[in-house]
């Protein structure tokens, strides 16, 4: 029975205030029964643990941390639902997620994971664009878009965690994500894909994703994972990244019938910031560009 199915949640927090209290919401309002919420929070200074407290199901942590992945894997580790989900702290789930997911672990219990869509949204929660997909395919997340599969919207098994370990925090500051993501291609763990809107994942002016810093960090990162991974560099690295890019369309032609005519990057570029507001307590807010 998927009511029966018990989801992890956990949500890295730091100096969050501004956006924490929709992010816990949206958790507290969803229709699954059975649900753990794990706070990890990185020594907040400002109200971030007021609003945390209000929320009593909640299970909170605070203390000095190396970041907001050594938060997700401490989360993780606690974790007893038999799926794991990482909400950022300005993120939101859409209303009944919980429940469609454990209804597609359920009738896949061969699956290691899931993901679904996405729907960006600016900092009044307005909409900026929808993204969906077609299906989880290793050579597009091999050769360079791991966004596909955002960790907002991909719920892991536990069993999965425990067998390929947690997030690389210390080897990456910004795309540990990216690193899992190619660990589950390597280990070639099945992940489905659910054709529903997963969560509504902001950019604003207090939020990494906007900060064009961190982009240029994540692209430096990400360089180095692909290498890690044996992705070659260079003009074939370049030209296997345009292979991705085109079979990820073709896929969405297949499968739903239609492309994306204008990139992501198109959409989010007038909410990019040189500099963002972010709070970072391993210095990530002083990075250079």
């Amino acid at each position: 029975m998927s009511t029966a199915f018990k989801f992890s949640i956990v949500t890295p927090t730091f100096n969050s205030a501004r956006t924490v209290r929709e992010t816990l919401e949206s958790v507290a309002r969803q229709d699954h029964p059975l649900v753990e919420h794990f706070v990890m929070d990185g020594g907040s200074k400002d109200a971030t643990l007021d609003i945390v407290r209000q929320f009593p199901r909640i299970s909170c942590v605070s203390e000095k941390d190396e970041g907001h992945y050594h938060a997700m894997t401490k989360g993780i580790l606690r974790a007893t639902g038999e799926a794991v989900g990482i909400l950022n702290s300005d993120d939101c789930y859409c209303d009944g997620i919980l429940a469609k997911a454990a209804a597609a672990f359920a009738a896949h219990p061969e699956w290691d994971g899931l993901f679904g869509d996405v729907i960006f949204v600016d900092g009044e929660g307005r909409e900026i664009f929808r993204r969906e997909e077609a299906c989880w395919d290793a050579q597009i997340i091999r050769y360079g878009f791991g966004g596909m599969a955002n960790h907002q919207a991909l719920f892991i098994r536990k069993r999965t965690y425990d067998r390929l370990g947690g997030l690389r925090y210390k080897d990456f500051k910004n795309c540990c994500d990216y690193e899992f993501l190619m660990r589950l291609v390597k280990h070639d763990c099945r992940i489905g894909h659910i054709k529903e809107y997963v969560v509504r994942y902001r950019y604003h002016d207090f939020g990494q994703s906007a900060d064009e810093r961190i982009v240029a960090n994540m692209s430096r990162e990400s360089a180095r994972i692909r290498a890690e991974y044996g992705v070659p560099g260079g003009l074939l690295g370049r030209m296997l990244m345009q292979y991705a890019r085109v079979k990820r369309q073709a896929e969405k032609l297949l499968f739903l019938g239609k492309c994306d005519l204008v990139s992501g990057h198109r959409h989010l570029q007038r909410h990019m910031r040189a500099k963002t507001q972010f709070s970072s307590n391993i210095g990530l807010d002083k990075l250079e560009s």
